[in-house]
């Protein structure tokens, strides 16, 4: 069963908290992920102690494990990448799904509590209906349609019942980066090999880089003080569906390969995915005082990384 919680958020409220004086030290879950290994990439730059941690070295579903991770490595900070991300296959492997997206937040939220631990943990724009007309806020209502975005939600919703001080949760949307599997990858190996792909144009939202948003998390940290737990959305800027994006990743990589608009009725799948992920950003903005990159920009910054790689 699946408890929402709507509830108004308070003002993002800056409050001095132990963390200012302290070095932090920073766990890292889904450290292999897309994100973790962002994070892990950018981790030289910071002046913060860092332990990544994946499935294999750190079960999140293990209560005892964890309060002894915690308390032997004096942690005061967590960031929670990791997460269950096949939307399809959550349709099928509920337990699985919710056992890592809500149940394994659930513990670790509890334990961030009792060691005093400020905690960011990653979300999705998948919480939303995607049947929106105008960029989403963090303030509207949440609806999730498939069993990826309700496990998702639960997850959100331990972690605003606890309340952990210092602690925020940010919704992004599309990631990719050089890193695991993602569209832009697929589309650039299906670009390679066919002449002529299929792409749904009914869908639109905004990619995020995950280095971005690494970025973002990493340079926010120490100014995370806020009295009640807050909720932000992260992309990049601009709007695109998923036929744009994947025409501007064959024009940028100068495949030759042809991409057809095609709706979402014509695609198969077993869940019903948003049709609109806008969100509005300007909250992480005016709160933090950042700039967020322009999605294209970001994309040839990936791209780029994606060759410098295979060619090295």
């Amino acid at each position: 069963m699946f408890v929402c919680l709507y509830c108004r958020m308070p003002k993002f409220l800056n409050m001095k908290t132990s963390f200012t004086n302290n070095i932090l030290i920073v766990l890292v879950t889904g450290a292999k992920g897309q994100l973790g290994s962002e994070i892990q990439r950018l981790s030289s730059n910071y002046n913060f102690k860092f332990l990544f941690a994946d499935k294999s070295s750190l079960d999140l579903s293990d209560r005892n494990q964890m309060a002894s991770y915690f308390k032997n490595n004096k942690i005061n900070t967590v960031i929670n990448c990791a997460a269950y991300t096949s939307v399809d296959k959550a349709e099928t492997d509920f337990k699985i799904a919710d056992t890592v997206n809500h149940l394994a937040v659930c513990n670790l939220a509890e334990i961030s509590k009792m060691n005093n631990c400020k905690l960011i943990h990653i979300s999705s724009d998948y919480v939303y209906n995607g049947r929106n007309y105008k960029p989403y806020t963090e303030s509207d209502t949440t609806n999730p349609c498939s069993v990826y975005g309700k496990t998702k939600l639960a997850g959100e919703n331990c972690i605003q019942k606890l309340n952990i001080e210092n602690s925020i949760i940010i919704r992004t949307s599309w990631l990719y980066s050089s890193y695991g599997t993602n569209f832009v990858k697929t589309m650039l190996k299906l670009g390679n090999e066919k002449k002529t792909l299929d792409v749904v144009c009914d869908q639109v939202g905004t990619p995020t880089y995950a280095r971005d948003l690494a970025k973002t998390i990493l340079d926010i940290l120490p100014n995370i003080q806020n009295k009640n737990v807050e909720i932000y959305n992260y992309s990049n800027e601009g709007v695109l569906s998923w036929y744009d994006f994947a025409k501007e990743i064959i024009k940028m990589n100068k495949l030759d390969c042809n991409i057809n608009p095609i709706e979402s009725k014509d695609y198969p799948s077993i869940v019903e995915r948003p049709y609109y992920s806008v969100m509005n950003k300007a909250k992480i903005k005016n709160d933090f005082n950042i700039s967020i990159p322009y999605w294209r920009d970001s994309l040839k910054e990936c791209l780029d990384e994606i060759k410098y790689k295979e060619e090295n």
